[in-house]
């Protein structure tokens, strides 16, 4: 089995794969998420993983890869160490250094996050191209794949958690809120009105780009979501046409396998 790694600013997604014949089977039989923490060591991600493995009934002999797609380069050495130590293998990390199975026409493919890197591979391999792949992470991400199947670039906002986030810390009087679709734009408390600016705020948001972005690319591009806040927000964005929560784990297996 293939297990994949996706190491967000917020949480860890985790995911295994089936390998069959030499080739990993599409679709995680199993997916685990974790809360990011910078300060954990390779010790403490390992024992955690075996714990979810213990509970799942996984052996940890029966993985024969670990691939890794990583925002946080302070984990990255954890990561490694995890591993090699509980796992014995060697980790691989989705990046542009590594045979990719698409072209970067960034003007620095370095600066492209990995994640970005796999929701490209995967919206391409899943649904063809041209494809635009939202990301709601931490950051709100449009990754934009051409009618050639490369990667041209996209856009980057701060993600709904982060506006949300700043209200309560900048402000004397705005509490912390949970994001969710209110009755009314108009709310009738704080609480709604807050509620109200970030989710209609933010499909306004998606909505206008996702114009914008379609006239530069002169198609009619597949629009696929993924991400902890996809389901809540495209209820209303009738260009989604599919939601992908595990997008990202899918492009690391995609590259991982393509980079053998």
């Amino acid at each position: 089995m293939l297990l994949a790694i996706d190491i967000g600013n917020t949480n860890i997604t985790i995911g295994i794969f089936k390998i069959e014949g030499g080739r990993t089977q599409a679709g995680p039989l199993k997916i685990w998420r974790l809360a990011t923490d910078k300060t954990k060591t390779g010790d403490e991600y390992g024992t955690k993983i075996l714990d979810l493995f213990h509970y799942a009934l996984i052996e940890y002999a029966d993985i024969k890869a670990v691939a890794v797609a990583s925002v946080v380069p302070a984990l990255n050495f954890s990561f490694e160490e995890m591993s090699r130590i509980y796992f014995r293998r060697k980790a691989f990390f989705v990046s542009v250094r590594e045979k990719l199975p698409i072209t970067i026409l960034y003007d620095n493919p370095e600066e492209v996050g990995a994640d970005r890197i796999a929701n490209a591979v995967a919206a391409s391999a899943l649904f063809g191209a041209p494809a635009i792949v939202i990301d709601f992470g931490t950051a709100t991400t449009f990754d934009c794949i051409n009618k050639k199947g490369e990667y041209i670039g996209g856009v980057i906002v701060p993600g709904p958690m982060i506006a949300a986030e700043s209200l309560a810390k900048r402000t004397a009087k705005l509490p912390m809120i949970d994001i969710i679709r209110p009755p009314k734009v108009i709310g009738r408390s704080t609480i709604q009105s807050m509620q109200s600016g970030i989710y209609f705020g933010y499909v306004g948001l998606i909505r206008e780009i996702l114009r914008k972005v379609k006239n530069e690319m002169h198609s009619s591009p597949h629009v696929i979501a993924t991400g902890g806040l996809a389901n809540l927000i495209t209820t209303e964005i009738k260009e989604v046409k599919a939601i992908v929560n595990e997008l990202t784990l899918e492009g690391i297996r995609i590259i991982w396998e393509k980079a053998l």
